[in-house]
């Protein structure tokens, strides 16, 4: 399991988030009060370089029309949904020991995803799970 801490710094920390998150349970009050939306950019600024690439699933989370009515923060979906993608990134920074590795991995298609990029997959609560599962296997040197 990813450290509640490292989602945050992934997130924003303080700074875009407002608060200190050292536990699963401050992440956990923090979904449920609405992420700031800054934190969903932030998040995918860490995958992402090109903004065209990173508006796309940017507005597979929260549709363009929506992101922008919001004014500050997400809704608890959204919010779940940006922390989910936030942990994958942050699960995939841990395996790679390198945050470029990271990204590249994120962004490529994988055969266990069904072709899918990992970042893609995660966009969903049973596609960040079988994202897991894959780092889960690279941590430990199983076959992938």
């Amino acid at each position: 399991m990813v450290q509640a801490s490292l989602v945050a710094e992934i997130l924003g920390g303080v700074a875009v988030l407002g608060r200190e998150v050292h536990s699963t349970s401050d992440l956990e009050s923090l979904v449920e009060g609405g992420i700031p939306k800054a934190a969903l950019r932030r998040a995918l600024q860490r995958v992402f370089a090109v903004a065209s690439e990173r508006n796309r699933i940017l507005y597979l989370v929260v549709p363009q029309a929506t992101f922008k009515r919001r004014v500050l923060r997400l809704r608890p979906a959204e919010s779940e949904r940006t922390e989910r993608l936030a942990r994958v990134i942050a699960a995939a920074e841990v395996v790679w020991d390198d945050r470029e590795d990271a990204r590249e991995w994120l962004t490529q298609p994988h055969p266990e995803l069904g072709g899918r990029t990992p970042i893609e997959s995660a966009l969903t609560e049973l596609g960040a799970r079988r994202v897991e599962q894959v780092l889960d296997k690279l941590e430990y040197g199983l076959p992938v």
